[in-house]
């Protein structure tokens, strides 16, 4: 019986253990879900249009569900100058605050009402198509030459115009298609979000160090086949979209998410589609949230969202739709990233070896004759590996006066086990000794390639501090006396002696120096040198004591008769 206690203890352990590590939630109504909110992508067209005048030409498109909502504001007042279209099938009511460079034109049989408090001559009625927004398009563009942007907007409450210009480079053509209108930064909408029915839950908060997972699920039983299209707001995010047979996700800015679906996910700024990579008839909420865990092989979820979408192209939005602060911690790295908004992010890390296994500290600097290797990562998008491919590489010097110079690069090997997600490269630095900076941009244009097609990857940036190789003074040979050179200088040493010495007795000779070299006391009085041959005179001659004595008496006799000698 004790064994049997112990073995039901043991399950029961193991499965509430089991429970713990596969949450799931039970979805509710919710008015407003904290992570997901709905948008409808609406018609629209952004271009770099503006008119000789140096005018912008916007129009608006306004379309109200209820009278309830047929009320709405303009401010104005610290727009550019443009020529302001607004059009409108259902009745509504505008107040409207604008600036003397802004020009309001709307149809003569609208029955949009514009109110101002103050006196206005820049409000204008024509005529013009409002049943068609292609008819509309092209009645602008012969109004005025062109057209800047359109906007649809859905039951509009405020719109405010921002002080920055609203044309977009290199869009010469107003070409309408589904667009999300928040992209346009110089205008501020606040609208009515949509009336999908939306149910959402979330289980027990997870760790801030793993990543975010949210699941977002389409019932079988929705009407309208969609094509969904999700931005992602959130960083650090793992998204599991479930729809319908025949949706189609689109996912506008997956740089920071990585994704699995059943059904086929559109990457736009490739282009390029993901077929679906996860089999998934059963649409229960208890069921999808299991399949993603197993996907993503985690043990929780951040949220759930099911939304069943009335129209057939909607935007889902993916963040924190609150008006509480996200405290969010941005890791340190060691490389500067620079991409366009909806591109994969890219890291640049450089290397003082070939071996890469030496990273380069940012704040080190780099000898100009030195060669530096890099490395350009970057991400998954779901299950499939882009490679990354560079194109072009600079430098571009820091400060006043700028320098760019394009700086050549070879392509480093790199197996796909060891570089999957990243590519090699090194570069020369020798154009950069002659030049004064020594503080660099080095960015390099890459495009993101998968299945022989590849995209615009946008820049991947770092800074480079490089200075000049030190010029070290010629170091004077050093030799080195073995024992042949000792002997050798040995030798040397005597035979100059034995000639030095020979040459003193030839000059000795020739020069008829006495014979015991010594030199008299009187010989040093003597004018000249006393080897130059001269013959010497005698100084004396007082007889040594050596000689005969009748020498000396003779001697002795005259010393003693000094008078008689003197007579």
């Amino acid at each position: 019986m004790e064994s049997h206690m112990t073995r039901f203890a043991l399950l029961l352990c193991i499965t509430v253990a089991a429970s713990a590590s596969s949450q799931t939630c039970v979805p509710t109504e919710v008015n407003d879900n904290p992570w997901v909110y709905v948008k409808e992508m609406l018609i629209g067209c952004w271009t770099n249009f503006i008119t000789e005048d140096k005018a912008e030409v916007h129009i608006l498109n306004l379309n109200f569900a209820s009278k309830d909502s047929s009320m709405f504001q303009l401010e104005m007042a610290n727009a550019k100058p443009m020529n302001l279209i607004l059009t409108s099938l259902d009745t509504a009511y505008c107040l409207y605050n604008i600036n003397a460079d802004v020009n309001i034109y709307v149809n003569i049989n609208s029955t949009l009402a514009l109110y101002s408090n103050q006196n206005h001559n820049e409000f204008h009625r024509e005529d013009f198509p409002t049943q068609n927004e292609e008819a509309l398009v092209a009645w602008a563009k012969k109004r005025f030459g062109g057209v800047t942007s359109f906007t649809t907007i859905q039951n509009l409450k405020n719109l405010t115009a921002t002080a920055t210009k609203g044309t977009k480079p290199d869009s010469p053509d107003c070409v309408l298609k589904n667009e999300d209108a928040s992209e346009k930064h110089f205008l501020k909408i606040n609208a009515e979000s949509s009336d999908s029915s939306l149910k959402s839950c979330s289980p027990q908060p997870q760790s801030p160090t793993e990543a975010e997972l949210h699941i977002i699920n389409i019932p079988e039983d929705t009407n309208i086949r969609s094509n969904v299209s999700l931005r992602i707001d959130a960083k650090k995010t793992k998204v599991f979209l479930r729809g319908p047979q025949g949706t189609t996700w689109i996912l506008l800015n997956p740089q920071h998410a990585q994704f699995g679906s059943n059904n086929e996910v559109l990457l736009p700024n490739i282009p390029h589609t993901v077929r679906p990579l996860i089999t998934l008839n059963r649409d229960g909420a208890e069921d999808v949230q299991r399949k993603a865990l197993d996907h993503f092989k985690v043990s929780t979820f951040t949220s759930y969202t099911e939304l069943r979408p009335e129209d057939s192209s909607v935007l889902l939005v993916l963040g924190r739709n609150d008006n509480a602060p996200v405290t969010e911690t941005v890791p340190t790295v060691t490389a500067v990233t620079t991409n366009a908004p909806a591109q994969m992010p890219l890291t640049m890390q450089l290397y003082t070896s070939p071996d890469y296994r030496s990273p380069l500290d940012p704040n080190t600097k780099v000898q100009s004759d030195r060669r530096i290797y890099a490395e350009i990562s970057g991400h998954t998008f779901g299950d499939i590996v882009l490679t990354i491919k560079v194109i072009r590489c600079f430098v571009r010097s820091k400060g006043s006066c700028p320098v760019i110079k394009e700086l050549p690069f070879i392509p480093e090997t790199c197996s796909l086990n060891s570089c999957p997600t990243s590519t090699r490269l090194s570069f020369s630095l020798d154009q950069l000794q002659e030049l004064e900076s020594t503080t660099w941009d080095l960015e390099c244009s890459v495009k993101l390639c998968h299945s022989e097609k590849c995209g615009d990857g946008g820049r991947v940036k770092r800074n480079l501090e490089v200075t000049q190789p030190c010029l070290q003074p010629p170091t004077p040979p050093c030799f080195d006396f073995g024992l042949p050179g000792v002997l050798g200088i040995a030798f040397g040493g005597f035979l100059i002696g034995v000639l030095l010495i020979g040459a003193l007795w030839f000059i000795k000779i020739k020069t008829g120096y006495p014979t015991g070299l010594d030199i008299s006391s009187t010989a040093a009085n003597l004018p000249g040198c006393p080897c130059s041959g001269a013959k010497r005179q005698p100084v004396s001659t007082n007889p040594s004591p050596s000689e005969n004595s009748s020498a000396n008496a003779s001697i002795g006799s005259t010393q003693s008769t000094p008078t008689s000698s003197m007579a």
